[in-house]
């Protein structure tokens, strides 16, 4: 899987920003302990299992901190890895490899444990149900984290809030109720759309009896059991897509899709996972 053009650029003052953060006004310690460049190769190794993401933008930090290293890149976004693969070798001076170390690392621990974790779902469900993310994302990384989600053989749900029409209880709260938030919803962008979807969630059968009108396109059952929500699949027409989220995890994602989930979206993809482990190590012989 490669970078679209489009990403790339805005990636560029990410990582940008990224390195000013952590190198400020020098690596003091790096210009303390060899004050003269000299040549160093490096290698970036797995230690762990599972889905690669993040190796282009890793190449990115190495070039934006000295576009004169040699960068090779051994492995590809969305291979397969096991511990002890060899992911990159990088070569040139040693003080430019020590300042863009941790930054690269970083964005390839964040995104392959993302990608990663996105895959353990996927293979559990087995195509029976697509694995959606959420908003439930890092500031200012939204972009890169649905990148690793996909990456990992999941999909995106909404990007923001800005391309998708998603009812939630607060916005029915504020309304004076779903059915009048549902009714303003329809009459403001009909009932034929060819882009913007329009999704309303559901805590109880009351509630998706109302969202279940022409027009809603995804009816979101929030915090139900798999055994609720497949008796409302048997009960609902199947022109009505069925998304579940709330309490999603590695042992019950199964059992949703079973029970009739078309999506099944799962805030923890991005807010909580735990980092993919690599390690970068330097030869100057």
């Amino acid at each position: 899987m490669m970078l679209d053009k489009k990403l790339k650029e805005e990636l560029t003052d990410l990582v940008v920003r990224s390195l000013a953060e952590d190198i400020g006004d020098g690596d003091l310690t790096t210009e303390i302990v060899v004050s003269e460049p000299r040549y160093a190769k490096a290698t970036i190794r797995s230690k762990d299992d599972g889905i690669l993401a993040g190796i282009e933008i890793a190449e990115m930090v190495f070039l934006q901190v000295d576009d004169l290293l040699k960068v090779e890149k051994l492995k590809e976004d969305g291979e397969k890895i096991k511990e002890g693969d060899l992911l990159m070798k990088i070569a040139g001076n040693g003080g430019s490899l020590l300042k863009a170390e941790r930054v690269a690392l970083n964005f390839l621990g964040r995104m392959s444990g993302i990608a990663s974790y996105t895959n353990q779902f996927v293979e559990l469900v087995e195509g029976r149900s697509v694995i959606l993310d959420t908003r439930k994302t890092t500031p200012t990384l939204r972009s890169i984290e649905k990148y690793a989600v996909r990456t990992g053989g999941g999909s995106n749900h909404r990007m923001g809030l800005y391309d998708q029409i998603l009812i939630k209880e607060n916005h029915a709260e504020w309304a004076g109720g779903l059915q009048k938030a549902l009714s303003n919803a329809l009459a403001a962008v009909g009932t034929d759309r060819d882009l913007i979807q329009l999704i309303v969630e559901a805590r109880n059968k009351e509630e998706v009896k109302i969202a279940s009108v022409r027009g809603v396109d995804r009816i979101l059952l929030d915090n139900m059991t798999p055994e609720e929500v497949k008796k409302i699949r048997e009960e609902l027409p199947g022109r009505w897509k069925l998304e579940v989220s709330g309490g999603i995890n590695l042992e019950n994602v199964r059992s949703y899709a079973d029970a009739g989930a078309d999506y099944i979206s799962i805030g923890a993809l991005t807010h909580s996972v735990k980092a993919f482990d690599l390690t970068m190590l330097i030869d100057a012989s």
